[in-house]
């Protein structure tokens, strides 16, 4: 590789701030070095805990050494308030391009739900008036998927771009981002739509032998098979999400192939699942609330501003779609995405860097594409490699 480190084995280039380009691929900081897994080791002194210790560089919005969960969490808050102009841009037209395509497929399918609300009076539905009542269901949840699939790769691969230039502390404009990112556009598509296929594959697999056993006729032993089975599914598919949750950020920073990019993930990831869970659990639970926060007040002023009052709402009934309706809740979902997508998309790419920190002393090479005093002509840095 070359640019922010040479080859393996061979010393890294000298380079000025003005000299460091901007990309995190080969010509910004390497991939993993070869042969060499531990940061160096602590200064005479005292190690990281040392209060003595000068306090680590912050060129941009974390500083350069291993970071806490807060600290994570912190930087992504702050690189939405330091590039709010293009991390809100980026997230506010994916996710008016999500919901519009889900409002009007939404708007096309089901305005008539005539047939849902007959299936709230038949006591005993047939099969045909269930698929009727589902068919329009099912035709604009198809299209909300897609929509949401392709603006979910769009804002990771512009917004992961956008956090490795505030780690450096250098401006990103709408256009950096895009120029940089869509070069990778189609192999992180495919990559999303592999790690699905994993993640889902592994719960259908679970459910799998009690599905085939009540088919066969053994109805009780083919559910509590199922049960078991989908348990022990779902805990392989956390196990699998957790282990490539970390590909993205790879594959968007080190210019890296879709399996290159699972292997790399992979490769971060291990002895330090538990921890990674936690903080992405936690930023699932945090993104929940916020959206909940938003979109809640929405759901009940949408029937109220479309005619129906809250009556549907008490009562459990189906609401009246309509335009209004759609519109309203549409409103709600795009605020809500464009506040949380940031952080969700930043907490990742952080986890990615800490975790090279922590595996490679990413952080020098961070300082030294950063133009941190003391670091712009370090020869002592280990040689990069893939």
């Amino acid at each position: 590789m070359s640019g922010g480190g040479g080859t393996s084995g061979q010393p890294a280039e000298k380079a000025t701030p003005r000299q460091q380009p901007t990309n995190w691929s080969p010509q910004q900081p390497p991939a993993a070095p070869q042969g060499w897994g531990a940061p160096p080791p602590p200064p005479p002194g005292g190690g990281w805990g040392n209060w003595n210790q000068p306090p680590a560089a912050k060129p941009g919005v974390i500083p350069l050494r291993p970071l806490g969960v807060g600290e994570i969490l912190d930087g992504a808050v702050s690189t939405a308030r330091a590039h709010w102009r293009t991390t809100l841009g980026i997230s506010l037209a994916v996710a008016i391009m999500i919901q519009l395509a889900s409002t009007v497929a939404t708007g096309i399918w089901m305005r008539d739900n005539s047939s849902l609300r007959a299936l709230e009076t038949e006591a005993e539905p047939t099969r045909g008036e269930v698929l009727d009542a589902l068919s329009g269901t099912f035709s604009a949840l198809g299209v909300e998927m897609l929509a949401s699939l392709i603006g979910t790769v769009i804002a990771t691969a512009m917004l992961t771009v956008v956090v490795s230039r505030a780690v450096l502390g250098r401006p990103v404009s709408m256009g950096d981002a895009w120029r940089d990112s869509r070069p990778q556009l189609a192999r992180l598509l495919g990559l999303t739509l592999l790690v699905g296929v994993i993640v889902t594959g592994a719960v259908v697999l679970g459910f799998l032998p009690g599905i085939l056993l009540s088919a066969a006729g053994s109805g009780p032993a083919g559910i509590g098979i199922g049960l078991l089975g989908g348990f022990a599914g779902t805990a392989a598919a956390v196990w699998l999400w957790v282990r490539y949750c970390l590909s993205a950020p790879a594959l968007m920073l080190e210019r890296q192939g879709v399996l290159a990019s699972l292997r790399r993930s992979a490769k971060l990831v291990r002895n330090s699942w538990w921890r990674i869970f936690g903080i992405q659990l936690l930023t699932v639970v945090l993104v929940f609330m916020v959206g909940m926060i938003i979109q809640l007040p929405v759901s009940f002023l949408a029937p109220v501003l479309s005619g129906d009052g809250i009556d549907p709402l008490v009562s459990g009934a189906v609401a009246e779609i309509t335009w209004t309706y759609l519109i309203v809740v549409g409103i709600g979902a795009v605020l809500a995405s464009t506040i949380t997508l940031p952080i969700s998309a930043g907490v990742t790419a952080l986890l990615y860097m800490d975790q090279r920190i922590r595996r490679e002393a990413l952080d020098l090479e961070l300082a030294r594409a950063a133009g941190v005093p003391g670091h712009e002509g370090r020869t002592d840095d280990p040689a990069p490699g893939n």
